[in-house]
Formats: structure tokens, sequence, C-alpha cells
């Protein structure tokens, strides 16, 4: 599907699926988005010098660039894994801005190295950063009790309506440990109304820059 480099409203860019009508980040903030919704409130969060991530969409890869760069100022041990059924060519990703903004410039080269390195391969970042990108649908899953904390970011209920659904909660809940968080900027009716049917306690809290509200939901 073709897709076109547009610019959201704090300066950073996304990208825009015109079949889809849809983009890979808030239209408000793609950077505004990434360092609320998955950062502060997962991330920071969850507070654990070691933790493990799982990130439903790896995209255009901003969720691990804003995670590797809050972890090395926070002094945090991350080990990342993110699921990606149709990754993104590098040239696309490449021609997007991220590392051109404040905070990010000096972290290009690990940008490229997170894009470039091998799919299923666990590939050391930094020295407290991991990474290891599965070329996997959600559907297929099989992580029981892996994880501390889960980024949901795929595509909206309208546009992907197939993952946002009881069984794919399911799977979700029972990937996570003890506690284990899930954070993600959807805070629709039905999704929250599946969150709760699967087990996780749910907290509506405050969105990103125009949005109201998001969800963090929590495995009793």
């Amino acid at each position: 599907m073709r897709k076109e480099i547009i610019q959201t409203k704090d300066g950073s860019n996304t990208l825009f699926v015109p079949e889809l009508n849809e983009t890979y980040h808030s239209t408000n903030g793609a950077l505004q988005e990434s360092l609320h919704v998955f950062v502060k409130e997962g991330l920071l969060y969850r507070n654990l010098k070691n933790i493990k991530i799982l990130e439903v969409g790896f995209g255009s890869g901003l969720n691990a660039l804003t995670t590797f760069v809050s972890a090395a100022d926070s002094g945090l041990r991350v080990n990342y894994t993110s699921l990606e059924a149709y990754p993104l060519e590098w040239d696309s990703v490449a021609k997007l801005n991220f590392t051109e903004l404040e905070g990010m410039r000096k972290h290009h080269d690990v940008f490229r190295k997170m894009h470039s390195c091998s799919w299923g391969k666990k590939a050391p970042i930094s020295v407290n950063f991991s990474l290891i990108k599965l070329n996997l649908k959600l559907q297929d899953i099989t992580f029981e009790n892996a994880f501390d904390l889960i980024y949901f970011d795929a595509f909206a209920p309208q546009i992907q309506p197939e993952l946002w659904t009881n069984e794919i909660f399911h799977l979700v809940y029972k990937s996570l440990r003890s506690k284990g968080v899930l954070v993600t900027y959807c805070a629709k009716g039905s999704v929250k109304r599946s969150l709760k049917a699967v087990g996780f306690e749910l907290q509506s809290i405050p969105g990103p820059p125009g949005k109201r509200e998001m969800s963090r939901a929590v495995k009793k």
C-alpha cells in the first residue's frame, strides 16, 4: 500500500496510508503520543529497573526509539520484543524526521540499527537495550508470563477490528506476568469491555494532546 509522509502538530512526521485513510501516529503529535502513551504511562509508570516489553506494531520504530532514549536517561535495562506483520522498508522510514527532533538528534545510528537488524534474532542495540523483531501476526503469539509491559499500538479498531477482540486480549493477558501492564491510545467502549472481560483491571487516564482519554490495563 502506498504511504505518504505528513507532518503532525508537534512537528514530528508520520506516515499516511490513503487506501486506509489512516496514519501510523496521531496527527496531533506523533512524538508526543509515543512519549505520553507508551513511555510516561507505560515504561515510567511500571518503573522497573529491568523490564521486558512486548510491542504490538513495530511500524516506524518510533516507540522503540523513544523507549531507548528514556531508558538510557533513567538507567533502565530493557529487553524489547516487537511484532510486525507488515514491515516497512528503511527507505521509507529514513525520510521521517524523528532523529532531527529535540532530544533525538544523537540517536540516528541507533534508529537505523533498529531497522537494519535481522528479524527473529535478538540484537544488542546498546549495553542496556536489546531488541528482537518478530515478523508475526498477533493472532499467532504463544507467550505465557513473559512480559512486564505491553505497548498495544495496532491500527485503530475501525481499521483492524480483528486485533481488538476478546480472543486477542486473552492471548495478550496470558503473555503478561502478574501485575503486568498494557497501555494503548484507544479508549473506545468496546475495547474497554473486552479488556475487562478477559480479566484486566482497567484504568481510564488522560490521553496525549488531542485525545481526552487513553487506556491502561493491569493484570490482576
